[in-house]
């Protein structure tokens, strides 16, 4: 029987080549989207490519708390791997339905809320892990104000402040889960040349390619069983300093779970 995945963000570039690299691998994967249209595509795309037929999308507002929740309620079966891969960089801020600022609400409560909510079918396998798409470029957390409600909102500075937090949560989530037998890693994908590279003035030189293939080498690869709370750069475990502030992950995880 097949593992299954889930890929957030898998209609943009990045996203699209993990799933694709998932499909090529024999998992039975789900884009994760909120465009019915684009990932329908994305679908029809990677079943045509790689001739895996257990291809499938779920249409998720990963902004939104509801929509996870209802997502969670429908999903039958065991969960083997979770690639939080969706990022935003509005160059305005903006703000949910719910009143939460939109990078902070779909970049880190995303993240955290996939987790939490399909934790259930996480739980089923023997092991199952957990790859948290960050980035090297990372800091300016201010835990006083991470909805850039008290100070002057420049996307540059949440992007970062937005990664940060990924990676600090999971660092600060690892040893509960592997309780569970669920390991939770966090990588940088590179520097692909993406749509939200080029709203971040980067523009980027690597192909999707090059940044599916840290993710899913995390993903998959036997030699990491068992491995948890690590920080990855191309295929390299990197010392996270984020990781050694024990005190502020408790408190982001305290205001995550406030939401």
């Amino acid at each position: 029987m097949k593992k299954t995945a889930i890929v957030t963000g898998a209609t943009g570039a990045i996203g699209t080549a993990i799933a694709h690299r998932m499909a090529e691998n024999e998992y039975r994967v789900f884009v994760v989207a909120r465009n019915e249209n684009k990932a329908r595509r994305t679908v029809k795309h990677i079943i045509n490519t790689t001739g895996n037929q257990d291809v499938d999308f779920l249409l998720i507002d990963l902004s939104r708390k509801s929509s996870i929740i209802e997502a969670a309620k429908k999903w039958k079966g065991g969960l083997h791997v979770l690639i939080n891969n969706a990022g935003i960089t509005p160059p305005q801020r903006e703000e949910t339905p719910e009143g939460i600022e939109m990078q902070f609400a779909t970049n880190v409560l995303g993240y955290y809320w996939m987790i939490k909510y399909f934790m259930p079918f996480l739980k089923m396998p023997t092991s199952a892990r957990i790859v948290n798409v960050a980035s090297y470029w990372a800091g300016s957390l201010n835990i006083a104000d991470l909805e850039f409600k008290h100070h002057h909102y420049n996307n540059d500075t949440a992007y970062r402040q937005s990664k940060q937090a990924n990676r600090m949560i999971t660092a600060a989530l690892a040893e509960k889960l592997k309780e569970d037998g669920i390991s939770i890693n966090a990588v940088h994908p590179g520097e692909v040349n993406s749509t939200l590279s080029n709203n971040l003035g980067f523009g980027g030189h690597e192909s999707p390619d090059v940044g599916a293939d840290t993710p899913v080498w995390v993903a998959t690869d036997q030699q990491l069983d068992g491995v948890t709370g690590k920080y990855f750069e191309y295929r390299r475990e990197v010392l996270c300093s984020f990781s050694r502030d024990k005190k502020l992950m408790k408190q982001l995880l305290e205001i995550c779970e406030g939401y």
